[in-house]
């Protein structure tokens, strides 16, 4: 009797001791979750920093996306909610004129607007984006469009490029893409381009190495593979770019950069039809343990199309899936495009105006990407990639 006794206290011990640790963990994820929420809302660059640099390292690359997941999704639905009882309101971009005269290029036709909601100030019209560069010239045009019928709240910003005046490089960062092969870039813009006056601005590259293994290569050298059966951006030096499914055949001469990031999301002005896997690559570091989340994860997104004529198209919002994202370059005319990096911290434009003292100040696109991010990195150095255009 004793004996059976002693067992009988044993295993309640060990049940309790479990419960206490089980609780222990769950308390510790539920604050790990909302710290992580917290931080990201305030102060996105330093959570991506210690996820990215800390975090990962030590519980790995699956328990940190599972938390993104859960935060960015919690996140999505709250801000439906709130949006049954507030308005939403148009990104209100930091340097633009609403004098465009002399398109040059520009496909400055309105973009049809989403039916589903009341039209707000400025939606789906192009408007100049100023820069010192082309004092007389709208070599760049902004609009914002809706393209999720469920969210009102999702807006994209999208910059319209004519690649006839302005050319468009890429650079590798002090550890990414290439960190991981040995194969570093330097992670800032050329200080001969900051010399001669021709920068025009910086926008974000593509996911970490790690995150995909996408292949880069600038010039004459390799910083991470090409894969096959990836959207594949390429730069000539005579100024033209392609964005293409990558099948292994030669990117043929005077290749400036290729860039890749994941499978097209637009090819031949449709909607991407995606597999399983490929859908999975799309929606950017999203795991639940087992698979691909259903729906996706509704995150800040940004993408990179071509038009017809050859004009670049940079897209960037709040709260999009890849499907949405997709629809935004779709109705702003890309007949290819695909996806570039995703989450708040890691998305950003920037326009680099020249001052009378011969410097360069930085001029984020909208209020948004200012309030998501510090700094402009470019001209300082970055560990991630990114591209930069300049006056041809």
């Amino acid at each position: 009797m004793e004996t059976d006794y002693l067992k009988i206290t044993q295993k309640r011990s060990r049940a309790q001791t479990f419960k206490k640790w089980f609780k222990r963990i769950f308390f510790t994820l539920i604050i790990l979750v909302v710290g992580a929420g917290v931080l990201i809302k305030f102060d996105a660059p330093l959570a991506a920093n210690i996820a990215d640099n800390y975090l990962r390292p030590i519980v790995g690359d699956k328990t940190v996306i599972f938390i993104e997941n859960i935060f960015f999704n919690i996140s999505d639905e709250v801000d439906k909610v709130v949006y049954q009882f507030k308005s939403p309101i148009s990104p209100q971009f930091l340097d633009q004129s609403k004098n465009l005269t002399n398109q040059l290029g520009l496909d400055l036709t309105p973009i049809k607007v989403n039916s589903s909601f009341d039209t707000l100030s400025g939606e789906g019209v192009w408007n100049n984006l100023e820069s010192t560069a082309f004092p007389n010239t709208e070599a760049m045009a902004s609009t914002f469009i809706r393209p999720d019928s469920n969210r009102s709240f999702a807006m994209v910003s999208v910059v319209q490029i004519n690649t006839k005046l302005v050319g468009i490089a890429s650079i590798a960062g002090t550890k990414e893409p290439g960190g991981s092969l040995g194969n570093f870039g330097t992670g800032i813009i050329p200080q001969s381009v900051i010399d001669n006056g021709s920068l025009v601005a910086a926008f974000n590259g593509g996911f970490l190495y790690n995150d995909g293994k996408y292949g880069m290569i600038i010039g004459d050298k390799t910083y991470v593979p090409l894969k096959i059966g990836v959207g594949t951006l390429v730069a000539y030096t005579d100024g033209t770019v392609k964005l293409f499914n990558y099948t292994g055949d030669n990117l043929g001469n005077n290749v400036v950069f290729a860039r890749q990031n994941g499978p097209l999301i637009i090819d031949n002005s449709e909607k991407a039809t995606l597999s399983p896997t490929d859908y999975k690559k799309v929606q950017g570091r999203i795991y639940n343990g087992k698979e691909i989340v259903p729906d996706g994860t509704f995150t800040w997104r940004s993408g990179l199309g071509v038009t017809k004529t050859g004009n670049l198209l940079y897209a960037v919002g709040n709260n999009l899936s890849p499907e949405s994202l997709a629809n935004a370059l779709q109705a702003a005319g890309a007949v290819t495009a695909t996806q570039l990096d995703i989450n708040p911290s890691h998305i950003h434009f920037y326009i680099f105006n020249k001052t009378e003292t011969g410097e360069y100040k930085a001029i984020f696109l909208n209020k948004d990407l200012q309030r998501l991010n510090k700094s402009a990195q470019y001209l300082t150095g970055t560990t991630r990639d990114f591209f930069y255009l300049y006056k041809r």
